[in-house]
């Protein structure tokens, strides 16, 4: 199926926020630090149902906010860190 304009900048701009946290892990273990969360090399179970279901939880106040924020915050906890 071919997306909507509007999906596909979802898409785009959810696929880039990944790969920000994805580097801000990186760059926390490189300097020795533990990261906020530990995506895996490959996928992060974020399917496209789930993160429309996981914005509209959210509550109003927090909806304004970055898309890497709310992602930040939805890894954290979906992929803690094992210690």
């Amino acid at each position: 199926a071919v997306l909507r304009p509007e999906g596909r900048r979802l898409v785009n701009e959810v696929t880039g926020a990944v790969s920000q946290l994805k580097a801000e892990q990186a760059a926390a273990v490189r300097a020795g630090r533990a990261p906020a969360h530990c995506i895996p090399p490959r996928g992060t179970g974020i399917t496209p149902q789930g993160l429309i279901q996981r914005f509209r939880a959210m509550p109003p106040e927090r909806r304004n906010q970055d898309v890497v924020d709310a992602l930040r915050q939805w890894m954290v906890e979906r992929h803690p860190c094992r210690s």
